[in-house]
């Protein structure tokens, strides 16, 4: 069936997805939308990358709208003003840059250069504006990104989202630490360290400018609203799981929750194959559950007052967002480039990477 009732590209047509990675519950009970903003979002973001320097001219060309990295944020955040979805866009565009950077580093056994970006990373996450003409693009990239995400809402919820990235980096030092030493974390470890790889709570933060304000403490710690975010980013790591296996498997990775279960729980590949489908089948129906109680919690902060009102509506519009989620990761696998690895001259290798790089060969 197609993805969309309006398809993001000029010839639409129909997304075969492989029956081990078809879930008929997000097709027929997540409809996907589109923010109207998208074929800007695409151009811009476009544009951004070649004005950052992040990917040289000829992959942009070639591989940036294939990628659908813009697609997939303008399917999640849904009713974001265009500002805050373009800076979203963007660092989404960097996101998947500086992860095959990482790569990169490991595959060419680099050490010093991810150590040196980790640094870099995390000074540039503190005060984007002493970086934004760093000499390496990825840095000054990511301070752009910084100031603009920082302009939306209050200094704590920038302190807050600043907290989380900066766990994110040490996240990605340590799977740098075990792939460069061939370790393969058992499961429950690795679903840890993968809701930071991840960065779950990165993007379930984006929701609250995209929803015009900052939700105090108290809704978002609350337990039917934090279930839901977490399942919604859950399902979104375990899936991606799923579907790069063969990428990861090619790749020599060891930061893959199929892999875990075949180091540590014994299971042959078809197996665990089919638990990580089972997992994120009952992440999906544990979500619609969710989902209906942050709802209720969301119509229960409406007492009549402007205030009650204005943060249920945000909550509303952050738990619809969270629905979006689903549908706009489900389709970014099955539409992306980077999980076609049959197409592909080097399985280990994706076309869209410079690998020559830094003294690549």
């Amino acid at each position: 069936m197609p993805a969309f009732p309006h398809s993001t590209t000029s010839t639409p047509t129909a997304i075969a997805v492989p029956p081990s990675l078809s879930l008929p519950v997000i097709e027929a009970a997540f409809p996907r939308q589109l923010h109207p903003y998208w074929p800007r979002l695409q151009e811009n973001t476009r544009t951004w990358l070649l004005e950052k320097r992040l990917m040289p001219a000829d992959k942009v060309a070639e591989y940036a709208d294939g990628l659908c990295y813009t697609d997939l944020m303008a399917g999640y955040y849904l009713g974001a003003p265009e500002a805050v979805l373009q800076a979203i866009a963007d660092f989404s565009a960097w996101f998947f840059v500086w992860d095959d950077r990482h790569d990169r580093d490991i595959v060419h056994r680099r050490p010093r250069a991810w150590r040196r970006l980790r640094c870099r990373l995390h000074a540039a996450l503190d005060s984007p504006r002493d970086h934004l003409h760093h000499e390496d693009p990825l840095v000054a990239a990511f301070a752009d990104s910084m100031v603009r995400l920082y302009s939306f809402l209050p200094r704590t919820w920038n302190t807050r989202f600043a907290g989380h990235f900066h766990d994110v980096i040490e996240a990605y030092d340590r799977e740098f630490r075990n792939r460069t030493r061939g370790i393969i974390p058992p499961v429950g470890e690795y679903l840890a360290l993968r809701r930071l790889t991840f960065a779950h709570w990165i993007w379930t933060d984006l929701l609250e400018p995209c929803a015009g304000r900052e939700l105090p403490d108290g809704i978002r710690k609350n337990p039917a609203y934090r279930r839901a975010a977490l399942l919604s980013q859950e399902f979104a790591a375990w899936y991606n799981d799923l579907c790069s296996l063969p990428k990861e498997i090619a790749g020599d990775e060891v930061h893959n929750l199929g892999i875990s279960l075949i180091k540590h729980e014994g299971l042959t590949l078809e197996e665990a194959i089919r638990e990580m489908r089972r997992l994120v089948e009952k992440c999906v129906d544990a979500f619609l559950v969710a989902e209906a109680d942050a709802l209720r919690f969301a119509d229960g902060l409406d007492d009549g007052t402007a205030r009650g009102r204005e943060l249920s509506a945000a909550v509303r519009a952050c738990v619809r967002n969270m629905r979006n989620w689903f549908s706009t990761v489900y389709w970014f696998h099955h539409e992306s480039g980077r999980y076609m690895v049959d197409s592909w001259d080097d399985r280990s290798t994706p076309p869209y990477v410079n690998n020559e790089a830094a003294g690549e060969k």
